[in-house]
């Protein structure tokens, strides 16, 4: 065997034997450093992509640029209130629709990231958002307008609304 290769397995092994000696904690630490480059890298990708508005284009930007927009409306809402309410509602999906519900058997689905029927999202829909019902940011800002009206604000909302 070459001595390169021969290093290098000695060196994977001594690693591992580390690993096996220390325990868990050992491991538990590892992981999140072999993670982090690709965690970055993700990050950076992740980040590359923006809104019109200037926001991420993920999750956590459409809440932060519709909670801009509430805020010029005078719509309440807090950042914990809407993401609660979505991961419960979507999971985060934006093009999330559901099918098998008493609106769905009324031939009109709830979609979105907030699970909005269109009759909710057309009487509530806030100036300067998209009129798609899939926009993220048209459909956080307009469920957060009905849950105003309805509720007082998105962060009164524990259910399904």
């Amino acid at each position: 065997m070459p001595a390169a290769v021969q290093s290098r397995r000695t060196r994977t092994n001594r690693v591992v034997r580390m690993l096996a000696v220390a325990g868990t904690g050992a491991a538990v630490i590892a992981m999140p450093l072999v993670g982090a480059a690709s965690a970055s890298a993700a990050t950076a990708t992740a980040s590359a992509s923006v809104t019109t508005a200037g926001y991420p284009n993920n999750l956590d930007g459409w809440i932060r640029e519709s909670l801009a927009i509430m805020s010029q409306k005078g719509i309440p809402g807090s950042y914990n209130g809407i993401y609660r309410n979505i991961m419960r509602e979507s999971s985060g999906n934006p093009n999330a629709i559901n099918l098998w519900d008493s609106n769905a058997a009324k031939g009109i689905p709830s979609k979105g990231l907030l699970q909005v029927i269109d009759p909710t999202f057309n009487a509530y829909h806030v100036a300067g958002t998209s009129w798609n019902i899939y926009d993220p940011v048209a459909n956080i800002t307009a469920a957060c307008n009905y849950a105003a009206h309805r509720y007082g604000s998105m962060d009164n909302v524990n259910s399904a609304y």
